[in-house]
């Protein structure tokens, strides 16, 4: 039997490791599915329930397993919907690779049924490749470069595949004029800084009295060395929302997040700050940044295309976060005078987490969504990953998860989409089978996505070895974080057709799927809550029924949020009276002295 292109593919997906493809069926890639079953399902296919969450399972596998996301969909209309996720990995730099269908070669140009301009409409998402098989002997050039560049260039890329040369024999490309051979693999590689720039960037920190650290996830491979470099210069390190998970933030001087869902000591150090450097990051909110010309700064980043942004940096070093950081580190003094800015960055981090345990414990109508996520934190396993929905949730995500060596966790950090939580967790489960993994959720994004996306989780839980796939559900009936940033924003009151929205029971649908759903109404169920799914034997749902009126406060409000807050309740905000009660008790929190009865 001869091998068709549909074989040729599969196989040389196989060849470059990829054990798993997201993905849903259609038409337009009937001749990869047979190929699919001529392969005994290698490697696996792995059924979403629609295709934007095949590609959000695969920048979540991508994410948490550092190693390529491939994703697959139908001509047309399939192709369409994996756009979201795919930007998703483009903004957040996550190598994947989408392989969709197309209409046959004979009917492309004739209005077809579902014939859509797929280079066209993929020429963004995937610009840095995207190209469309025509004929067999483009494999497997074609599909390696995607791949390569994939890796290389931290991005999505595409390949369009039409339908009639899914079917073709395959041959490959010959030793001729205009044929273009390849070749498996590509070696490890560093880049670094010339010793020039290091020795410049090392006369800017060690000049510094009070340096500040920011990291992203470009600084993941250089924990050991991000730690060095804090305690040597005695600085405190913040982290952009998709560095969370680089420093344990039991260190007394790793000061959280940073920017509208950050901590306040992070906020305070950027303001204060004469110095800073920032490590893998392009975090792009520059008003939690020091002020224009109070601070020096030096920035270190693998792509030269994102260096020297958001920050008018002195020193711009292109390199390995953790190559460049070695060998920065001989170049810095380690005789600096006093360690007052350490003290009170770790002062200021202690005095943040006593406001944060009395916040998460104040009174709430019926539970204080605070309070959901504290609970749980001391209860993660130290092997646990976590992936939190867009919304108000990430707020409590941010500030009362803390992170421990061993542990990870992702959002969508740049796109911000709704939706991601909970196929980013099956992603995760498919990285990491022998590892329980916890999605927090919004309703919102519950209603959008996960409720369908957990039909998957009941199909798959057999595959995994720790079959634990904990996904919370934080029930308000109202799209929270819209709802602030409306008071907040723009001084207007909630508007209930658009931001209330149904009440479901998130935990009696897991129930009707066979899996462990639990629903919590009071406060005093939230731990056991928490504790039986995290012993539960497959996925579960806990649906936690929490007050829309506490706010996520930014760790810095300014007169003019305020001002618009207050104006939004005097044009009559239907949670008026809620909302300013909360808001007063959380925030008077910050000015406390230290803990007590509210």
């Amino acid at each position: 039997m001869s091998t068709k292109v549909s074989d040729h593919i599969l196989e040389r997906l196989r060849a470059w490791g990829v054990e798993q493809v997201f993905g849903y069926p259609g038409d337009g890639i009937n001749g990869l599915l047979a190929a699919w079953g001529r392969a005994d399902d290698q490697p696996r296919f792995i059924q979403s329930r629609h295709e934007e969450m095949s590609a959000f399972e695969a920048v979540g596998y991508a994410k948490f397993s550092g190693r390529i996301g491939v994703c697959v969909a139908t001509s047309g209309p399939g192709a369409i919907h994996l756009l979201n996720g795919l930007y998703d990995a483009k903004l957040d730099h996550v190598p994947v690779l989408a392989i969709v269908g197309q209409t046959n070669r004979t009917a492309m140009g004739g209005s077809y049924q579902q014939e859509v301009d797929l280079h066209t409409l993929y020429k963004d998402v995937a610009s840095e490749f995207v190209e469309t098989v025509t004929v067999p002997e483009q494999l497997p050039n074609v599909l390696d470069r995607a791949i390569r560049t994939a890796y290389a260039r931290r991005c999505p890329t595409a390949l369009i595949i039409p339908g009639d040369v899914q079917e073709l024999d395959y041959s490959p490309p010959s030793h001729e004029f205009k044929m273009v051979p390849s070749s498996l693999g590509m070696s490890d590689y560093t880049a670094t800084p010339s010793d020039e720039a290091l020795r410049r960037a090392a006369d800017v920190l060690n000049e510094g009295d009070k340096v500040a650290v920011l990291v992203g996830q470009g600084a993941a491979s250089a924990v050991v060395e991000v730690q060095e470099i804090a305690e040597l210069l005695g600085a405190g390190v913040a982290k952009a929302l998709l560095g969370k998970d680089v420093l344990s933030d039991e260190l007394p001087y790793v000061t959280g997040p940073i920017g509208l869902l950050g901590s306040r000591p992070s906020y305070e150090m950027m303001r204060d700050c004469d110095t800073l450097l920032t490590i893998g990051s392009s975090f792009p909110y520059t008003q939690f940044l020091p002020d224009f010309g109070k601070a020096r700064g030096v920035q270190i980043d693998i792509d030269p295309h994102m260096i020297g942004m958001r920050y008018p940096y002195e020193v711009n070093l292109v390199g390995d976060a953790k190559a460049t950081l070695q060998r920065l580190i001989p170049l810095l003094k380690a005789d600096r005078s006093g360690r007052e800015w350490y003290d009170t960055v770790c002062a200021n981090v202690r005095r943040w987490h006593e406001t944060m345990e009395r916040r998460a414990g104040l009174s709430a109508d019926p539970i204080n969504p605070e309070y959901v996520a504290r609970a749980l934190d001391p209860l993660l396993p130290d092997n646990a990953i976590l992936t939190s929905d867009s919304g108000s949730v990430a707020n409590w995500y941010a500030r009362h998860i803390t992170m421990r060596p061993g542990m990870r966790g992702s959002l969508s950090g740049t796109l911000a989409t709704m939706g991601p939580g909970v196929p980013y967790a099956i992603g995760a489960k498919f990285a990491h089978p022998d590892r329980p993994v916890v999605a927090l959720v919004g309703d919102g994004a519950m209603q959008m996505n996960g409720l369908a996306e957990m039909i998957t989780a009941a199909k798959y839980q057999d595959r995994w070895s720790d079959p634990r796939l904990v996904v919370g559900v934080w029930n308000n009936r109202d799209l929270n974080q819209v709802t602030w940033e409306m008071r907040a924003m723009e001084g207007a009151p909630s508007f209930l057709p658009s931001q209330e929205i149904p009440d479901v029971r998130y935990a009696a649908f897991a129930r009707s799927l066979g899996l462990t759903g639990i629903r919590v109404e009071k406060p005093e169920e939230v731990e056991a809550a928490w504790r039986a799914a995290l012993k539960a034997d497959g996925p579960a749902v806990v649906e936690f029924l929490t007050d829309p009126a506490v706010p996520p406060i930014p760790p810095h409000a300014t007169w003019e949020q305020m001002e618009a807050t207050a104006a939004s309740i005097l044009k009559g905000d239907a949670d008026r009276g809620s909302m300013m009660k909360q808001g007063l008790k959380a925030k008077v929190q910050e000015f406390l002295p230290g803990r007590g009865k509210q």
